[in-house]
């Protein structure tokens, strides 16, 4: 059992929590470079709750992610993205607070976007690559619940990237 805290993305228990740097995501940037200068910076936190093994067919994972305001060379603070590798298992996500985008791509490398803020709840199709990208000045949070078994494809958005990037105005 766990103890979710919704207003500031922690769970109290068996949580598994996980620090990601500017540097972490380099190869992700638009600009590498400008990653380098600053690749030590905290860029996002995330706390998941397992109910039972990741890959569990039938189970539902829980987790917040605390997505930190900035920019790298311009390019506001985003999370890796993924594509899910069953595209019948989608996301919830649920955002508590500060301001952002939910940045989602087809196949055929469309992107569209959903703008985040408090108490915006989206389904994400799994269908759809997706990440997170926080334009606002304070911490993004949000709550996330996805089945176990949905798969996580990384590596094509590091090689291929998204279609469209954002940056500060």
């Amino acid at each position: 059992m766990i103890r979710t805290d919704f207003s500031n993305g922690s769970l109290h228990g068996e949580a598994v929590r996980s620090v990601r740097t500017v540097g972490d995501l380099r190869d992700y940037w638009h600009n590498p470079l400008a990653a380098d200068l600053v690749a030590l910076q905290p860029l996002y936190e995330t706390e998941t709750y397992f109910s039972k093994p990741d890959g569990t067919e039938g189970a539902i994972l829980w987790g917040s992610t605390r997505l930190f305001p900035g920019d790298v060379g311009g390019e506001y603070f985003m999370t890796r993205g993924h594509w899910h590798t069953k595209p019948t298992h989608g996301e919830l996500i649920v955002c508590v607070s500060g301001t952002g985008l939910v940045v989602l791509m087809d196949e055929g490398r469309v992107t569209t976007t959903v703008e985040l803020g408090p108490w915006v709840t989206y389904h994400i199709d799994g269908t759809l690559a997706h990440r997170t990208v926080n334009t606002g000045s304070e911490p993004l949070i949000f709550w996330c619940a996805w089945a176990a078994d949905c798969g996580h494809n990384y590596e094509n958005i590091l090689r291929e990237g998204f279609s469209r990037r954002f940056f500060v105005e």
